[in-house]
């Protein structure tokens, strides 16, 4: 059974940092692409940035670009979001995504396998 577990969320005040952590489990994503989504109340889940099976190639929204920044640690089948210069509208549930194939997918249905998400809240 594959299991993806989200840590690292909270409440900063803006301007602040966090990192996220998603940890995989139950079957070996190091040959797959994972990526991280957000889900504000109200609105449709988003996507938040990609990075391919290797670590290589990342790609972002352009309302994080410059401010997020993904990563993984195949050895320890970890993808990791940091998030630098936090506004409130980045408030959100945040959800970790996998999949089987190399390269990264920027929708939704992109990815079979998902975190139970984390939430982050940003003050003004």
């Amino acid at each position: 059974q594959v299991q993806l577990v989200e840590s690292g969320g909270g409440l900063v005040q803006a301007g602040g940092s966090l990192r996220l952590s998603c940890a995989a489990s139950g079957r070996s994503f190091n040959t797959g692409a994972m990526g991280w989504f957000r889900q504000a109340p109200g609105k449709e889940r988003e996507f938040v940035a990609g990075v391919n099976w290797s670590g290589s190639n990342t790609y972002y929204a352009d309302s994080v670009k410059g401010r997020f920044t993904i990563s993984r640690d195949t050895a320890k089948n970890t993808v990791y979001l940091q998030m630098n210069s936090l506004q409130p509208e980045d408030t959100a549930v945040y959800y970790c995504a996998a999949r089987q194939w190399v390269m990264y997918g920027v929708t939704v249905t992109d990815y079979p396998y998902w975190g139970q998400g984390t939430q982050v809240t940003i003050s003004s």
